[in-house]
């Protein structure tokens, strides 16, 4: 398998591009316009699939976290506890924003959007 090329320039990662025009195998970087003819026309793509128990845990972590803005006017349904993180983020499969809370209980480790 090909290792990761990084750009001379700036340090960055490199990402495949195609120059159709040519038809041409370029690395490029996304940070400066650094590209470099590839070495060789294979495409290597790694695909991470988490567990559901680390989707879980990284939420739980995300409630010890101090420098996430915390809500004291909460009440989990879960446990009961009065406080809770709180962040914005995408929802899966819809448009926008969506408030996000984990319970800072951290036994609890309850999820909830608004």
């Amino acid at each position: 398998m090909s290792a990761m090329k990084f750009c001379r320039e700036c340090n960055n990662i490199l990402y495949p591009k195609e120059e159709k025009d040519r038809r041409v195998l370029l690395y490029a970087c996304r940070n400066c316009e650094h590209q470099e003819v590839a070495d060789n026309n294979c495409v290597y793509r790694n695909e991470v699939h988490h567990a559901a128990a680390e989707r879980t845990q990284v939420l739980q972590d995300v409630a010890a976290d101090p420098t996430l803005p915390r809500n004291k006017d909460v009440r989990c349904a879960a446990c009961g506890h009065g406080e809770a993180v709180f962040f914005q983020a995408t929802a899966r499969g819809e448009e926008g924003m969506a408030l996000f809370y984990v319970c800072c209980n951290l036994s609890c480790g309850n999820r909830w959007r608004e």
